[in-house]
């Protein structure tokens, strides 16, 4: 029978229950078992596709196309599991799905309450999940803190799953801070009581504690936790703020997490270490022998994780390449104050992420010339597509004013613009190109000796594409047009002879990659950058 482990959080918000829930995804699946996690978010929106990225952070997108809270990205880079929209339930999903049930008459006249329709729609939805990925072990991270009002039906729900499925087969996991008061010299458990304390109202007593702190736990911190909160000793994790993010799995392990788990739900599974995780990821993101500059060109540099992936991506090739990768965030906008030279003449690469609307439009297509002009490595993804395509058709082709139909709906020469069908939409929700699609690569060019195959599968978030009236033009000039979605004639990747490494793409390359597998644009982005650091010094 599946067994089910629920992850919840107390005291602050992020404190890393993302993370903390890929990480015993990946001790789990060290000891042979299938793993699935979904993430329960309370807000009321059905996706967050149409919330403000300085409000949610990244969009994380499927195989399927569903957008999704970026922890599935944390899932995704430490496990083995593939998410799908199984994967992530909000608030607005099950009100969604109860309402229309009760239209269609399936309550049979009942009133409608939150429980049990609402609590039973989000049980149904977590063992949809379970079903579908066929997973041994479930883990449902619930978001938001315990107390908030919006995630009281989860709590409940997780409750009630004891209840339904038995207690050998569920296990609550409590993920808590424990402060430090540095005028005091003394850490403090109060918070945590209380925050268990808030559960116990509702009905769980946490099995496990995974304690995010600055100093040690004692032997006699954590027999007061262990005594004040019902937990046995032993189960009482610490968790100090490590290195690096890929440490944790290491730090769970140290400490026999798996075996409690394993114990709670009478799993007898091979006994597996992290040997190979520590080589290939750890000890190379530690101890890198080279370091290199890249500037990262946004709109929405203000919040680390408006471009979580991205930041994990580039990490993942400089683990791959020995190297560390020191950031350069720029905010576009101040490239259309002072110029591109000030920010970008002392990097060795530049990547140009995805966004949407104007605001920093001309700063992304300056950082795209100066990458150009001055042989700089360059990456491109999606919008970062869109305004190389743009600057070229400007600058090399002649095409003065070029530019989309999503920044000047009137331009003399629209290199990008909106496909026949999406100019009939109406709804911003679930309505762009979203999910895998398959792209055939140009033999011969950069990307397939990039990718070393023809045909490849990536993940899209787009609405507006290239325009292919201008193809010709932009080839006579020198571009390329090296991958292409044949079913519809659209260019997914664009790229430069005469240049280091120019590449742009109109997909999302970055919510496939893996520290122990990075994806190849990234990585051959980031040897491309140490190449030309070389050559520069």
């Amino acid at each position: 029978m599946t067994k089910y482990i629920f992850t919840t959080g107390g005291v602050i918000s992020s404190l890393g229950k993302g993370i903390a829930s890929a990480s015993i995804g990946k001790i789990l699946e060290s000891r042979g078992l299938k793993i699935a996690l979904v993430k329960l978010d309370p807000y009321i929106n059905v996706d967050p596709g149409t919330m403000n990225p300085y409000q949610h952070g990244e969009v994380y997108v499927t195989e399927d196309g569903a957008e999704t809270d970026l922890d599935l990205g944390h899932y995704e880079r430490f496990t083995l599991t593939e998410t799908t929209k199984f994967n992530n339930v909000t608030t607005g999903q099950v009100y969604n799905a109860v309402i229309a049930k009760e239209r269609r008459g399936d309550y049979l006249g009942k009133t409608i309450q939150v429980i049990p329709h609402i609590t039973n729609e989000i049980k149904e939805r977590i063992k949809k999940a379970a079903q579908v990925l066929k997973a041994d072990v479930v883990i449902i991270e619930i978001g938001g803190t315990v107390g908030d009002i919006e995630s009281l039906p989860f709590l409940e729900a997780a409750r009630q799953f004891r209840l339904d499925v038995g207690f050998d087969n569920v296990l609550y996991i409590h993920l808590t801070l424990i402060p430090y008061v540095k005028s005091a010299d003394e850490i403090k458990t109060k918070p945590t009581q209380h925050s268990v304390g808030k559960l116990r109202e509702i009905g769980i007593q946490p099995d496990v504690l995974i304690c995010r702190t600055e100093k040690p736990l004692s032997e006699d911190i954590k027999e007061k936790i262990s005594l004040f909160c019902n937990v046995r000793k032993d189960a009482v994790i610490e968790a100090r703020d490590a290195e690096s993010i890929y440490q944790i799995p290491l730090i769970f392990k140290e400490q026999g997490l798996d075996k409690i788990i394993l114990t709670h739900f009478n799993l007898h599974c091979k006994t597996m270490d992290l040997k190979d995780w520590y080589k290939n990821v750890v000890e190379k993101e530690l101890y890198p022998k080279h370091k290199v500059h890249i500037a990262v060109v946004g709109k929405y540099i203000g919040l680390q994780d408006a471009y979580k992936s991205i930041y994990e991506a580039l990490n993942h090739a400089g683990i791959y390449n020995n190297a560390k990768v020191i950031l350069k965030r720029i905010d576009s906008e101040d490239i259309e104050k002072v110029g591109a030279e000030k920010f970008l003449k002392d990097v060795s690469g530049a990547l140009i992420p995805g966004g949407f609307g104007y605001r920093g439009i001309e700063g992304k297509i300056a950082a795209v010339r100066f990458a150009r002009e001055n042989h700089i490595p360059l990456l491109g993804l999606c919008l970062g597509m869109q305004c190389s395509v743009i600057e070229f058709s400007r600058n090399v082709c002649g095409l003065v004013g070029a530019n989309s139909t999503e920044f000047n709906p009137k331009t003399r020469y629209p290199v990008i613009s909106l496909l026949e069908e999406q100019k009939k939409i109406k709804d911003m929700g679930g309505t762009m190109r979203l999910g895998a699609y398959p792209c055939r690569l140009k033999r011969g060019s950069l990307a397939s000796k990039v990718y070393k195959k023809e045909l490849v599968s990536e993940r899209h978030r787009h609405r507006f594409e290239f325009n292919n009236k201008y193809r010709k033009v932009l080839e006579k000039k020198g571009m390329v047009f090296s991958g292409i979605y044949q079913k519809k004639n659209l260019v997914e990747i664009v790229e430069l002879k005469d240049h280091p490494y120019f590449i742009a793409v109109q997909y999302h390359p970055e919510f496939k990659s893996k520290p122990d597998k990075p994806h190849p644009l990234f990585r051959d982005f980031i040897n491309a950058a140490l190449k030309f650091q070389e050559k520069k010094t």
